[in-house]
């Protein structure tokens, strides 16, 4: 006549512990991550215009296709008023030299665009282009917009 010496727990009783906690959950919620995605697409669709260079010229437009550009070149522009400008700064015709060299990394390599308002003088567009290349500087190029068929 055994009789087994237990604690008088029995093997079910242990199941029974767990059921007032949760199992932690395996899956990530993706919808507020694709919220959040949405919000900064649309941020930066809308702030992606704002980041061009700031002259207001109207191109004159071309048939001429788009170049592929890998890095970012100096922008000369010229206003309708005559003024000249570096990237976004206005600049005197006479210091266009001098401060292209200041600022071009890649030395006379440089890529250069230059933008004419289509109402510009042309004449002043030829200088600022005749100053740059007789700098030195061989990668001129000027920019227009495509036109419509």
């Amino acid at each position: 006549m055994g009789m087994s010496a237990g604690t008088g727990r029995s093997s079910g009783s242990r199941r029974g512990r767990g059921r007032g906690r949760r199992q932690p959950m395996s899956e990530i919620n993706v919808t507020p991550m694709v919220d959040v995605m949405l919000v900064l697409l649309i941020i930066f669709m809308v702030a992606a215009p704002l980041l061009t260079v700031g002259v207001p010229i109207e191109l004159p437009e071309t048939q001429a296709k788009a170049m592929n550009s890998d890095t970012q070149p100096i922008t000369i522009s010229v206003n309708s008023d005559g003024e000249v400008y570096l990237n976004d700064t206005v600049i005197p015709i006479d210091e266009v030299v001098a401060k292209l060299q200041a600022v071009a990394k890649a030395g006379y390599e440089e890529r250069i665009f230059v933008r004419g308002d289509r109402s510009a003088d042309y004449g002043t567009v030829m200088r600022v282009m005749a100053r740059i290349s007789a700098a030195g500087f061989r990668n001129i190029g000027l920019v227009t917009d495509q036109e419509n068929a």
